[in-house]
């Protein structure tokens, strides 16, 4: 991925600079007037005034500079809320997690959870194999999902795709990611209180300014402490068991969903998605498929045609 700003004033480079001052490189190459290689991107200042931003964390980096400012009032990469980064020992912090599972899959639920780590917890969580869910089977995942719920508290939400059809027309995809994970975390904070975490580290799917302008519009805001970075569950143990949790409750609606229509209910918004829908479409038109895909995704004007 990449990110690029054009015309930056000499004032913008310098504040550019200083914020990745961590970072820089000692060689640049020609025409560049700095290289930094931060975590998840490698920002290029050139000396036409266009800073080029590379990597997994490009758009979210780029972003914060959008304006000619960094979006933190605080420049100190490891200060509190910095986005894309954490303190060195964040791994060993008392810390609210939150993911999500299936919004990019047609059939079946988007699930949010968050889950609240403490120090405490850490070794019987890696000891139950609690890591990233995308290196677990699926089998795995389910039970290790029901051992998590018994060491530490959650909070989980599950928007079926009829209530997802419901919410679409008025909820873009990332608006109803923060208010899902926003409501999961302030429920979880009640369960908690009067304790606090030391950190809420959110799995980064939109750059923190988004994040925030769709905050705003929610009743609950949680808008202190939070920490953002993609693939957080590489970072915490909380993301971690947040995903977990997340993958078995869809995994768990994806088999219920099968049982019900009598075949299997596949992940993903691929060719089998695509067929799958169509068997729904047969069997009872829209008002049947909503009760188990999202709607506005294209695989169902695909399914569609596959029926005429």
């Amino acid at each position: 991925m990449s990110y690029s700003l054009k015309n930056q004033s000499a004032s913008q480079m310098q504040a550019i600079k200083d914020y990745y001052q961590a970072f820089i490189q000692p060689k640049a190459p020609a025409h560049a007037q700095f290289v930094a290689k931060a975590p998840g991107v490698t920002i290029t200042a050139y000396q036409s005034g266009t800073v080029l931003f590379q990597g997994n964390n490009a758009e979210t980096e780029g972003a914060r500079w959008y304006n000619g400012s960094a979006t933190q009032k605080n420049s100190s990469i490891n200060k509190k809320n910095s986005s894309g980064y954490l303190p060195k020992d964040f791994a060993t912090w008392n810390v609210v997690g939150s993911d999500e599972v299936g919004n990019g899959s047609y059939l079946g639920p988007v699930v949010v959870c968050a889950t609240y780590v403490k120090k405490e917890h850490m070794p019987l969580l890696k000891e139950l194999g609690v890591k990233d869910s995308k290196m677990l089977k699926d089998s795995d995942i389910i039970r290790i999902a029901e051992d998590i719920k018994h060491v530490i508290p959650y909070q989980e939400l599950i928007v079926t795709p009829s209530k997802y059809n419901d919410i679409q027309p008025t909820y873009n995809v990332n608006r109803m990611k923060v208010a899902l994970h926003n409501q999961a975390i302030y429920l979880l904070l009640k369960k908690i209180a009067p304790e606090q975490p030391q950190g809420i580290l959110i799995d980064q799917f939109t750059p923190e300014g988004n994040y925030r302008k769709y905050l705003s519009q929610e009743k609950n805001q949680v808008q202190d402490n939070l920490y953002f970075t993609t693939k957080g569950e590489q970072y915490h143990l909380s993301v971690a068991a947040a995903s977990i949790i997340c993958r078995a409750s869809f995994l768990n609606e994806l088999a219920k969903a099968s049982k019900e229509l009598g075949f299997t209910v596949p992940s993903g918004a691929g060719k089998a998605s695509d067929l799958a829908a169509a068997k729904i479409l047969k069997r009872g038109g829209l008002p049947l498929l909503r009760q188990y895909a999202k709607l506005h995704f294209a695989n169902t004007e695909k399914a569609k045609k596959l029926i005429k």
